[in-house]
């Protein structure tokens, strides 16, 4: 991770997780991270809240997209920043804080995505898969300029992120 992601707000620093992608993949040398939401196997999923990152214990699997771009080489370098529990338009978390839009500093980054939308904006990942709760991944990538996509439905397994 860089400092500048650092600074930015835009990594859960209680959460050091990487991932190595697999060697030769289509994806190699490609960096991303993936917002406090989604499971991976041996760590706490916090959901952007310490009362249920400290009682909840650590994943039993990882989420199917995360398993999907480190089988295709990419390299996952951190959790961001969510909103409490996913249920914001803004992206301001009240117990991490919130990141900063690099695009629009003095403006909230947007959504729940937040943290993963100011981790692109500010080229620490090169990609990072997005949810849909109660806003859609457009609205955070939407506010500092980044570029969002919505899967097609069905390519990926129907299993919850996070249990």
């Amino acid at each position: 991770m860089t400092e500048t992601a650092k600074n930015l707000g835009a990594f859960c620093d209680w959460a050091e997780v990487r991932l190595p992608g697999r060697a030769g993949g289509p994806l190699a040398g490609l960096r991303f991270a993936v917002k406090d939401l989604y499971d991976v196997e041996g760590h706490v999923t916090g959901c952007g809240n310490p009362d249920w990152l400290a009682t909840h214990g650590p994943a039993e699997s990882t989420a199917p997209a995360v398993e999907r771009l480190v089988e295709a080489g990419a390299t996952m370098i951190g959790k961001t920043i969510t909103d409490e529990l996913a249920f914001s338009l803004f992206g301001e978390n009240f117990h991490y804080g919130t990141p900063v839009n690099t695009r629009a500093p003095d403006r909230v980054p947007g959504g729940s995505s937040s943290g993963s939308a100011a981790a692109v904006a500010c080229s620490a990942s090169a990609t990072t898969p997005a949810t849909t709760v109660t806003t859609p991944a457009t609205t955070p990538a939407a506010t500092p300029l980044v570029m969002s996509s919505r899967s097609i439905p069905g390519r990926l397994a129907n299993r919850p992120f996070l249990k």
